[in-house]
This record gives C-alpha cells, sequence and structure tokens, in this order.
C-alpha cells in the first residue's frame, strides 16, 4: 500500500482517465445515452492502474532514480517491492477487467500488457543500434505507449455501444494521438532540463534507446553513430551527442513527425457530432504539441 500511495500520490497528468471520459462523452451523445455507466468509470481506473504499473517497472528496468520529480518506487523501497508492486497492479487491474464482463474489452485490454511486453523486449534488443530504423521505432512507440491509449479510447466507444466504424475510429485517434505523444516525450527528452522533466535530461540516449531525433540526425551526421556505438565510453560524449542531434535538424524533423500523427488523430474525431467534448479531445492533441512550442 505504500509503494501505491508513493507513485499515485506523485501526481501525473492523468490524461489516460481523461481520454476514457472524453470519448465514453462523445459517443454517448451518438446514442441518447445521458449518463457515464460504471463501466465507463471502472474502465478509466483499470487504465490508470495498467499505466502506473507499467511505469514503475519501466523504472526497473531502466534503473531510474527519479520519476514526476520523486524518488522512483525502487530507490525507495527496493527492486524486489517495486516490482511485486507492478506485478499486484497488473493483477488488480486485470481482475477488475475480467469483472466487467464484456469480451471484445478484455481482449484490447489483454492485447496491451502483451504489447507492453513485447515493447520492452524489442527496445532492449536494440540498444546502441545505429541501424534501426524510423518504422522499427514507431512500432516500439505503439508497443509502449499507443496501443494503451487506443485500448482507452476504443474501450470507452464500446461502451457507449456505438457501431464498429466509430468504435475504429477511436482506436486510430488512440493510436495517432499516442504516436504524437510518445514523439514529443522523446523530443523533450533533448529540449528540457532535468528539473522540467522529473528525470535526468537525455536519459534515454545515455541507455542507448535511440528516439525519433537521433534515428533523423544519424542520417546526416557520421560522427554521432562513432559516439553512440562507444556507448558513451568518453568523458563529455553523452553531451557532445546531445548537442549534434539539435544542431543536425533531428528535433526539427521529429516536430514535423509529430505533427504529422496529430494531424491524423484530428481527422480521427470527424465521426464524431461537433460538441465540446469532441473539441476537447482536439485540444488535447494541440496541447501535446504546444509541449514542443
Amino acid at each position: 500500500m505504500s509503494a501505491a500511495e508513493q507513485i499515485f500520490g506523485a501526481g501525473g497528468k492523468r490524461m489516460r482517465p481523461a481520454l476514457v471520459f472524453l470519448v465514453s462523452r462523445a459517443t454517448a451523445e451518438i446514442v441518447g445515452l445521458k449518463e457515464l455507466t460504471k463501466e465507463h468509470r471502472r474502465l478509466a481506473e483499470i487504465i490508470e492502474m495498467i499505466h502506473t504499473a507499467s511505469l514503475i517497472h519501466d523504472d526497473v528496468l531502466d534503473e531510474s532514480d527519479m520519476r514526476r520529480g520523486k524518488e522512483t518506487l525502487h530507490q525507495l523501497y527496493g527492486t524486489r517491492v517495486a516490482v511485486l508492486a507492478g506485478d499486484f497492479m497488473f493483477a488488480q487491474s486485470s481482475w477488475y477487467l475480467a469483472n466487467l464482463e464484456n469480451l471484445e474489452v478484455i481482449k484490447l485490454i489483454s492485447q496491451v500488457i502483451k504489447d507492453f511486453a513485447s515493447g520492452e523486449i524489442k527496445q532492449a534488443s536494440s540498444l546502441f543500434d545505429c541501424d534501426v530504423q524510423l518504422e522499427e521505432y514507431l512500432i516500439k512507440s505503439y508497443y509502449k505507449t499507443a496501443s494503451l491509449i487506443s485500448a482507452s479510447t476504443k474501450g470507452a466507444s464500446i461502451f457507449s455501444g456505438v457501431n464498429s466504424y466509430i468504435s475504429e475510429q477511436m482506436y486510430q485517434y488512440g493510436k495517432n494521438f499516442g504516436l504524437s505523444f510518445q514523439i514529443v516525450d522523446d523530443i523533450l527528452d533533448f529540449t528540457q532540463s532535468a528539473e522540467q522533466l522529473g528525470k535526468p535530461a537525455g536519459s534515454d540516449l545515455a541507455n542507448g534507446n535511440l528516439t525519433a531525433p537521433v534515428i533523423f540526425a544519424l542520417k546526416k551526421e557520421a560522427r554521432l553513430r562513432d559516439i553512440i556505438e562507444s556507448e558513451f565510453c568518453d568523458t563529455g560524449s553523452l553531451e557532445e551527442a546531445i548537442e549534434i542531434v539539435k544542431r543536425c535538424g533531428g528535433i526539427h524533423r521529429a516536430q514535423d513527425l509529430a505533427r504529422e500523427k496529430a494531424n491524423l488523430a484530428v481527422q480521427n474525431l470527424q465521426c464524431l457530432p461537433l460538441n465540446s467534448f469532441r473539441i476537447a479531445l482536439e485540444e488535447l492533441v494541440k496541447y501535446n504539441l504546444e509541449r514542443i512550442k
């Protein structure tokens, strides 16, 4: 309980539950549903629990010291307690999920947990690999981030009882928004300070996790490959690599990619009635892009 209170009490944007409620409201209007169901509310809780469990395990795997500006669970309680806390949250969320008694949603969310593992394996197998392609990066980003967001938005629409076309559009909205969100996060790893990030700046690159800005910069600067493949063995080499990424237009091209995915997400919302909930879903996409202005 102490471990759970620590991670839930550390803040965070609560973006995923917000997406569940906004899509629930937007789609409920289509079928004349006046109030959200208990399934909508429970789905929002399950999604946040799964997200939090994944963060705990991520921090253990990445050996991160800080999360949301506070010490990570494994720093406070040790790796054993942190892993068990993450496992417990996954198990608890699975139990609540089963009790929703909707096979389509159960399959949808179960796939997310499988995707998390696939994403971690994909990332671990390509550390410091300068030949990683953009498409591989996007697949890994889907597994690690967009899969849960797309399941959130599609699951919410299923519980509203809309047709399969609208549910699929909500899935695509979550997928495109999730990819845009991850790309923006990866840009911020280069452009923000440790205080702003709540974790050390450049930590992904330092750990050998090559994200969109690096993949784009590698096509322009051979020196960057040499530094990365040396695994930053020389003093100041990480700082030099970060500077090359900024200088070679890697961040600018990653910004274009984030905008491209954001535009697709907004297009996916066209099937919804134009109301305050759809506008809020569009604003969330814009808010994400404003983080890199």
